[in-house]
């Protein structure tokens, strides 16, 4: 009988338990990542039979009687110790939410985000949304199924944001949106009346393998732990793990603009060496795992943003970029390479836009997602809401789909409620970075002579050692002694463009 174990063998079932249930999960992701990297076409029809089993099983193993008994019974138990018992309390959140879902529901889901992808990928090629609308649209219901299903109160689209940002909702977030909407206007208007910056610079051609050595140097130098991962090509940029001795990250290369490349590098860098610096010793334990999708997003625009579009890093970095190019970017100066890789311009693409115009894209992103989960608009529509939008914002008419609405992937994965956290972590980055700078100015002083090893410590310290222990507002009261502040951000672009528009 289980209640006749002692707390120590009850516990080390559970680690056993749900160490088998990640490694069921970590090997339905290694197919996922395979699906986006190296996949031959026509394998797509099996591997989507394949990744549904893999669900099936991992939701089978992880709702399983027996595994709920022994979480009822620890939760009973008082003498685990702080690690331990919030451990099992997490798991057992995990397990209660994974209840409401049958094994049907979740093997037709991953059936559906498998298809899904791949009329994504084909969608693109044609450069047409058509291709891709009916999938998204049986995506679509599956994902609103999925919000009934959670519950929620007051809108259907908390569910699914509260998956990725525990505790986010949309009262939360329209408030944030509004009080930040009109100051990035403001900022926006001042620096368009301003000369604008010429960033030529960075559209000449640039090799692909020489762009690839570059980014890959740069992220070494980073502390990316090349025996511990790699890097590979994919349509959009992402980053996966199996564990923190295996995670992947991916880039995608223009020739014909450089920036590209490199800051999706170094995006992309920020969530890996999270997920590298995660406790070994909690593998497959909530405790071995991400506080929350803004706090994983605040890791890569903290080093994308505040640390690679920053001068101090290349101060050290830009006399290598310039022996790397130099027909390109010899007689192109440091100030000249700075303020290119920052200007301000409205653009099409979300993963390229600046800092600032970057949370328009996003608006945009969550008003959609809201509004299909509601039900006001259905699939059909998301083209020219999409299209409306993008004039009303940022003055831009949208000329095709590829530029348009069928750029990111998330939705072909289901990930709806994931875009918002990409501005909640530009907003936690500012924050994070200001007070990482603060407490030891020693940080930014080693940036300028290539050294990122002090800032990477203070986010093993303050950040990764942690994993799901706290949510991120707990996480922030704990590090900083406050909440998420907006400020924080709006006075880093100010304090950043005043300096490069002279304002």
């Amino acid at each position: 009988m289980i209640s006749a174990k002692s707390s120590e063998e009850l516990y080390n079932e559970y680690k056993h338990q749900i160490r088998k249930i990640a490694d069921v999960k970590n090997a339905l992701n290694i197919l996922q990542w395979d699906q986006e990297t190296y996949l031959p076409s026509k394998g797509a029809s099996f591997r989507a039979q394949q990744t549904a089993t893999l669900s099936e099983l991992a939701h089978q193993l992880f709702t399983s009687e027996y595994f709920g008994n022994i979480l009822q019974e620890l939760n009973s138990r008082n003498n685990l110790s702080q690690k331990e018992k919030r451990n099992v309390e997490l798991s057992n959140e995990d397990y209660i939410k994974q209840k409401k879902f049958t094994s049907d529901f979740v093997k037709k889901m991953s059936e559906t985000v498998s298809k899904s992808f791949h009329a994504w990928i084909d969608a693109r090629r044609q450069n047409a949304f058509s291709a891709f609308e009916k999938d998204l649209n049986g995506l679509l219901q599956l994902k609103k199924e999925e919000a009934y299903l959670l519950g929620f109160e007051n809108h259907p689209y908390n569910a699914l944001l509260n998956e990725f940002e525990k505790g986010c909702t949309v009262k939360l977030l329209d408030k944030i949106f509004t009080e930040i909407l009109y100051p990035l206007k403001k900022l926006f208007d001042q620096i368009n009346s301003k000369p604008q910056i010429d960033d030529s610079c960075l559209h000449q051609y640039f090799p692909k393998q020489q762009q690839w050595d570059f980014g890959i140097k740069i992220i070494g130098q980073l502390g990316f732990d090349f025996k511990a991962g790699r890097q590979d090509i994919s349509e959009h940029p992402f980053t996966t793990s199996f564990n923190n001795n295996d995670v992947r990250i991916t880039t995608r290369i223009d020739e014909h603009n450089f920036a590209g490349m490199l800051w999706s590098c170094i995006h992309e860098s920020g969530h890996a060496l999270y997920e590298q610096g995660l406790p070994e010793t909690e593998y497959g334990l909530p405790l071995g795992e991400y506080t929350s999708l803004g706090i994983h997003e605040s890791q890569s625009r903290l080093w994308e943003n505040c640390v690679g579009r920053g001068k101090t890093f290349w101060n050290y970095h830009y006399k290598e970029l310039q022996d790397t190019f130099p027909d390109q970017l010899a007689e192109v100066s440091l100030q000249q390479f700075y303020k290119a890789i920052n200007k301000v311009e409205p653009s099409l693409i979300r993963t390229e836009a600046d800092e600032l115009t970057y949370h328009f894209h996003v608006m945009i992103r969550y008003e959609i997602e809201k509004l299909l989960i509601e039900g006001t608009i259905g699939a059909h529509d998301i083209p020219a809401y999409w299209n409306e939008h993008y004039e009303k914002y940022l003055d831009l008419k949208v000329p095709d789909d590829k530029r348009g609405c069928l750029q990111d992937i998330h939705w072909s994965h289901g990930s709806f409620g994931y875009f918002p956290t990409y501005s909640l972590g530009s907003f936690y980055a500012a924050q994070l970075y200001g007070k990482a700078i603060k407490q030891n100015p020693a940080i930014e002083q080693a940036i300028g002579k290539g050294d990122t090893n002090p800032l990477l410590d203070y986010l093993r310290k303050h950040i990764f050692q942690y994993g799901r222990m706290y949510t991120s507002e707990e996480l922030f009261a704990v590090i900083g002694g406050e909440p998420l502040d907006i400020k924080y951000f709006l006075e880093y672009l100010f304090d950043k463009y005043k300096n490069i528009y002279i304002l």
